[in-house]
């Protein structure tokens, strides 16, 4: 499982650059669940996370992903406008919320569908997850695909929607062939829960600001949280030669 950690300045970039995060994304915590930022920021942020991956291996260099904003599933030329712009401002990948259920969504999705952009649906799942809309955001051409909240104080994505229906999720869209992540309000206590439902990566703001997620990003935190993704995956790693070694002779 990577990390992904939403960020919206440069200094806040540069931590999450040296803590070797997976995904940088570009964020406006302040302003929405998906807040964007202004271009001219994420072009900055993107130059300066570009210039400090100088000295990384290739393999260690994360994947910059930026928000649109927070806009109504109505508002479909001015989500794609959006999309255009901001993917055109160097990110890897372009984040867009997917509020709401049934064939709204579902032309939103098929909209984006049509864009020369690495797009990641991100399905809004404060009141559950439609299996249509899944589907929908489970098509070749986007990147992979997410589900997020929209309420942040009102409980995580797994006290939102349980184990149950984040495991369906995950499998409908690792079925289709898509990248899975999670987020909404995660903690470092999710870990383990997360670990267990097999995301591909998972996304994080209020487990590593001081305080709510509109504070800082407290380098400290960010560390830790880094630090304790790493264990749970060599634990994970060991576990089938654990589960070997213990098992009787026949």
């Amino acid at each position: 499982m990577r990390m992904l950690v939403s960020v919206r300045d440069v200094a806040e970039a540069r931590e999450a650059l040296q803590a070797g995060v997976d995904f940088i994304d570009l964020k406006e915590p302040s302003a929405g669940a998906l807040g964007g930022l202004a271009l001219p920021l994420i072009r900055e942020l993107v130059a300066a996370l570009r210039a400090g991956e100088g000295g990384l291996d290739a393999r260690a260099r994360p994947l910059i992903s930026a928000t649109i904003g927070d806009l109504p599933v109505a508002a479909r030329a001015d989500i794609l406008a959006r999309a255009r712009a901001v993917g055109a401002c160097g990110v890897d990948l372009v984040k867009v919320g997917v509020p709401g259920r049934g064939e709204a969504a579902c032309g939103l999705l098929a909209a984006l569908a049509t864009l020369p952009l690495a797009i990641v649906p991100v399905l809004i799942a404060d009141d559950g997850l439609d299996a249509a809309v899944i589907d929908a955001a489970c098509v070749p051409p986007f990147a992979a695909v997410m589900a997020d909240t929209q309420a942040k104080h009102a409980g995580s994505l797994l006290d939102l929607l349980g184990a149950e229906a984040l495991a369906a999720f995950i499998e409908r869209a690792h079925g289709a062939g898509r990248m899975v992540g999670l987020a909404g309000a995660l903690r470092a206590a999710d870990l383990a829960p997360l670990a267990r439902l097999g995301p591909d990566f998972a996304g994080f703001r209020s487990a590593v600001c001081e305080g709510r997620r509109e504070g800082r990003l407290d380098p400290r935190r960010l560390r830790a949280l880094r630090a304790a993704i790493d264990g749970l995956a060599t634990q994970v790693a060991a576990e089938p030669a654990r589960t070997a070694a213990e098992a009787p002779a026949v």
